[in-house]
């Protein structure tokens, strides 16, 4: 679960700076969606994360997209243990 979540956040690129860029940002993201079950709060601490590192402001909007895509994420992984 954890290496398809880091994936998909790699992927996400919110800032066009490649994927590689976003190491740091995805661990912190994917720890966090350990103990997150709710899209708006895994939402909150994305873009805390985000905006933190890059200093650039990033869309609420687009920090929800991704984070119902890890919540799907999580809750598969369960369902296949």
């Amino acid at each position: 679960m954890n290496q398809k979540a880091l994936k998909t956040l790699q992927q996400w690129d919110p800032f066009n700076i490649g994927e590689e860029n976003y190491d740091t940002e995805s661990a912190d993201v994917v720890a966090a969606l350990q103990g997150i079950d709710d899209p708006t709060k895994l939402a909150n601490v994305i873009r805390v994360v985000y905006e933190h590192s890059f200093e650039q402001w990033i869309p609420f909007e687009e920090c929800v997209d991704i984070s119902y895509k890890l919540i799907a994420i999580k809750f598969e992984a369960k369902c296949i243990v």
